[in-house]
């Protein structure tokens, strides 16, 4: 196992919906002994009805979600004494992204004004993995992992937050940025596909580079 002394102290577990960030980053805080900063997405009471119509409800869940993630920073820079390792699912920025894609302008307008206020003082990764795959991909994970309120979700939709993904990563420079073709590999149950990838997140590498594994299919 790497020298963690050498390794990122803060690390965030990006990508679409259904890509695996949640599973990546328990498993990783749990390796690294690390805490785990998850997003609370089942205690978000406007999620359900958003996937229903989210021209009525974008707002009130974007607004929840933004809350939520700020206060959950807030407690990581009061820790930041304590320099505790953290894993989280979740890049801030990303908040702006789903933004974009689901309000109206006069409320992402307002919006706006409510980010900018809220994160003037947020603390930066220092590595970003960002998980890629296609929708056909994301549809059969969502699919088995098996919430109530994500069955309202189509093709159309992951596929608008998969190109909001590309196109924010392909100019995102805040930090050191891993990208991972996650197609073929199987993190979750495939212990060789997990450690190849915890390699790669754990080595001392900087910058933006590109990790295009090859699962083992036989484990």
């Amino acid at each position: 196992m790497p020298d963690m002394a050498q390794q990122p102290n803060y690390i965030v577990v990006e990508g679409s919906i259904g890509v695996g960030k949640t599973t990546l980053a328990r498993r990783l805080a749990k390796d690294l002994g690390a805490v785990a900063m998850l997003e609370q997405v089942d205690d978000n009471p406007f999620l359900q009805d958003f996937y229903s119509n989210p021209e009525r409800m974008g707002f009130p869940t974007q607004l929840h979600f933004l809350m939520d993630r700020i206060e959950q920073l807030d407690l990581l820079q009061q820790d930041d004494l304590g320099s505790p390792r953290i894993v989280a699912d979740y890049l801030l920025e990303k908040d702006h992204l789903f933004a974009s894609l689901n309000l109206s302008e006069e409320e992402l307008n307002l919006y706006r004004r409510v980010y900018r206020k809220v994160t003037s003082a947020v603390r930066v990764p220092d590595l970003v993995v960002y998980l890629q795959a296609p929708v056909s991909v994301l549809l059969d994970r969502v699919a088995k992992r098996g919430r109530r309120f994500e069955k309202p979700l189509d093709s159309t939709y992951l596929a608008r937050i998969n190109d909001a993904y590309t196109n924010f990563f392909h100019y995102y420079e805040e930090s050191s940025l891993l990208v991972v073709n996650a197609a073929t590999i199987n993190f979750a149950e495939n212990d060789h596909d997990y450690q190849a990838l915890f390699r790669e997140i754990m080595s001392e590498n900087t910058g933006r580079r590109f990790f295009n594994p090859i699962s083992n299919l036989t484990s």
